[in-house]
């Protein structure tokens, strides 16, 4: 009963990086050429880089594709063999130098040539794992056994299996279906897609087994893969030949020549730029697997036919492959929704209330309370006001603020209140915008700084929300500077300051920054375009941080910086956001007074460090797998009475507890072992037993989630151990 989740020790690629938060950039021949590194600080530890990559592909790559580049940092992998097994990582070198993340603020090699990646090792603990895999029937080879799991960002090798297994997968689905319509099929990060126009039935598990056994014919047959170039005309000809009209859309959209068409020896073609493996038989038929099948509209228009999308995974082992299963093991086991449901933490009623509306349960609440809670009053300690706007607006201000325009698909319809429409907002900056108005400002009141806590509501389909990360109304921690031009450095590296505190507050240490500069078509002038970018790499030279600049990929109206951070099992997650904004003031004609008295325009900074609160409470359910830090624990202490005896000692114990703050609670009425066992369940981070020697000498027998038993303590030093944690936002309380 002992036995926990045992955070792993982690080992991180390097390549440049920062003192304080780690940050990283990447120069993977698969990242576009228009993302550039930017090197700021010392040498220590880079993780991991990203990049949004523009594909424009013909055939099966004819949309955007986004691929990121992800490292594991802590992953406990002993589920995938017994229950108390934990499955430990090991220094190697793949690509790049891999060291302890205790290791972090020494010096640290690097490699201009590093990229960074999720790895599997399972060298240590290897008694243990050969006695679990004994009792659940695995192998586990007594040598040393370091898998890496890059994405296709990061490996040109494994971005051509992916692409040429999804050509293996669609010319095998109509080996079997013949009636089975091709339409597109992309790599996607670690695997590929493709989409199948099938009315006659729906694709099962038992198909995806057959389809697959066909793809393993095809590998072994070993067909080249061979790429022709021919005219637009002659592409539409055989494609109407051979009766795949989507594939008559795909090159309607293609605007380039020559059309090129892969062939799979002379079986099978598809409309493709490439690139690909040069025969089936480069593919290692054990390391490919189909996974699942979800529906999916033609070109994600509800309008459109629904499609049939296969997913699959694509590695050049076996080992590879099996890694990545355990991977998507631990994934599964910290899904937030699923852990959610289980700690009682919140729902999302479709059938009672409709979609991706979320309903907090009293723990999840108390959770939000305390973060909500922490959140206002750091802001109001950095010297943030707090504002309150509406829900609602008229629908003349969407207009005003362009939204009506740009963002319509995004909103609820109109609804009219006595003879005019409003709108429920989808974002906040309207609103403090129409507070800014309503003053008057020299510019010796800027800058001003308002943050809100505000709900905002956007429209998204059925098929896209998920659990928490996608919802339809949710809270946004919103905040807008208004300030001088002169003041926008110190602006952004105050605000990369409260990002750095926030986020690492709840243990998010790691991240990578993302700096996105002028697009072709833009508002403002040349000058203040200039003088905002370069006060962005100032504030981040000043932070000593590393980032990635995306050179055109900021939005029309100024450049951002986009901060994601890194879990424990690996995953990167977009988080904060910092946008300049040279639109919206003139599109309200904001002004202030400057020192000639004459009016000018304020610049106006966007900002968000969760993003939203829903998404981060999902990021952190899942981070921590359910075990939170006691500091927001929903319940940080509980109290299990062996006898009924010592009922009197409890609640003096409970009630002194709740009067310094501590969240506590009593259960009784089973068994001692079913008490600690249900507590464990449920994640509770201290359990006090109390029986008649702990009344008698007025003391706790402490155990907590993290270590066990850990011995018999006072109730004044429990308590202030306890309290003591909660107002340091420890993760654990110092028994």
């Amino acid at each position: 009963e002992r036995e926990r989740e045992r955070e792993t020790v982690v080992h991180m690629a390097t390549l440049t990086t920062i003192p304080a938060a780690r940050v990283v950039s990447s120069s993977s021949s698969a990242v576009a050429s228009s993302r550039r590194r930017v090197v700021g600080g010392r040498k220590c530890c880079s993780l991991f880089t990203s990049s949004k990559k523009p594909i424009s592909l013909r055939g099966s790559h004819s949309f955007s594709t986004t691929t990121k580049t992800t490292l594991i940092t802590t992953m406990s992998l002993r589920r995938a063999f017994a229950r108390k097994t934990t499955t430990m990582m090991k220094t190697t070198t793949t690509t790049s130098c891999f060291f302890s993340r205790t290791l972090t603020t020494r010096g640290a090699s690097s490699s201009s040539n590093s990229s960074s990646s999720l790895i599997f090792n399972r060298q240590k603990g290897l008694k243990k794992l050969k006695a679990a895999a004994a009792a659940v029937g695995e192998e586990v080879n007594a040598a040393e056994q370091s898998v890496p799991l890059l994405t296709s960002d990061e490996s040109e090798d494994l971005l051509k299996i992916r692409h040429s297994t999804a050509h293996i997968l669609a010319m095998a689905t109509q080996k079997v279906y013949p009636k089975a319509q091709c339409t597109i099929g992309p790599w996607i990060d670690r695997g590929f897609y493709y989409d199948f126009f099938y009315p006659d039935q729906s694709f099962t598990d038992q198909d995806l087994k057959t389809i697959q056994k066909e793809m393993y014919k095809i590998i072994r047959k070993d067909y080249p893969i061979r790429r022709e170039e021919v005219s637009r005309e002659e592409a539409a000809r055989r494609i109407k030949e051979i009766n795949e009209p989507y594939k008559l859309e795909i090159l309607d959209m293609i605007k380039t020549e020559p059309i090129t068409i892969y062939h799979i020896g002379d079986e099978w073609w598809d409309l493709c730029a490439g690139p690909h493996v040069e025969s089936t038989g480069k593919i290692e038929q054990k390391g490919i697997k189909l996974e699942s099948v979800a529906g999916a509209y033609w070109r994600g228009d509800e309008t459109k036919p629904m499609l049939q999308r296969i997913y699959g995974t694509a590695w050049e082992s076996q080992a590879q492959l099996q890694a990545y299963e355990l991977f998507k093991e631990e994934a599964k086991r910290r899904d937030h929704r699923t852990v959610g449901k289980e700690m009682g933490l919140f729902s999302l009623q479709q059938e009672e209330a409709g979609g991706g509306l979320v309903f907090w349960h009293p723990k999840g609440a108390l959770m939000r309370h305390q973060i909500e809670t922490f959140w206002k009053d750091l802001h109001l300690q950095r010297g943030y006001d707090l504002v309150s706007t509406p829900h609602v607006a008229k629908s003349e201000l969407w207009k005003t603020s362009g939204h009506s325009d740009f963002y319509s698909e995004n909103m609820y319809q109109q609804m009219q209140v006595e003879e005019e429409s409003y709108q429920l907002k989808p974002m906040n900056c309207p609103f403090h915008i129409v507070v800014y108005k309503d003053g008057y400002y020299s510019y010796r009141d800027l800058p001003l700084r308002w943050a809100e806590l505000g709900t905002v509501y956007r429209y998204e389909r059925s098929g896209t929300m998920h659990g928490l990360f996608r919802v339809r109304g949710f809270t946004q921690d919103d905040a807008h500077v208004f300030c001088l031009p002169d003041q926008i450095t110190d602006e952004i590296t105050k605000i990369l300051d409260l990002v750095e505190e926030v986020l690492g507050t709840f243990g998010f240490k790691d991240y990578e920054v993302n700096l996105s500069t002028r697009p072709e078509k833009a508002v403002g002038s040349d000058d203040i375009w200039e003088r905002a970018e370069l006060a962005l790499k100032d504030s981040l030279k000043r932070k000593n941080w590393d980032y990635i600049v995306d050179d055109g990929g900021g939005a029309f109206y100024g450049p951002k910086i986009d901060i994601k951070i890194l879990d424990a099992i690996g995953r990167k997650w977009q988080c904060s956001t910092i946008q300049l904004d040279f639109n919206l003031p003139d599109r309200f004609d904001l002004s202030y007074i400057d020192q000639n008295n004459e009016k000018q325009r304020p610049i106006m900074i966007h900002r968000a460090i969760f993003g939203s609160l829903e998404r981060f409470f999902g990021i952190l359910t899942e981070n921590y797998a359910g075990a939170f830090p006691v500091w927001i624990a929903p319940v940080q202490v509980r109290l299990l009475p062996v006898t009924d005896t010592v009922d009197d000692y409890i609640q003096r114990v409970a009630n002194e507890m709740r009067a310094k703050g501590i969240r506590v609670e009593v259960k009784s009425g089973e068994r001692m072992k079913k008490l600690v066992r249900n507590a464990e369940k449920e994640k509770i981070p201290i359990m006090c037993i109390i029986g008649k020697e702990e009344a008698e000498n007025e003391t706790l027998a402490v155990r907590t989630y993290k270590s066990g038993d850990i011995g018999t303590f006072s109730l004044t030093d429990v308590i202030s151990k306890v309290v003591e944690a909660t107002e340091e936002k420890s993760e654990h309380a110092s028994f």
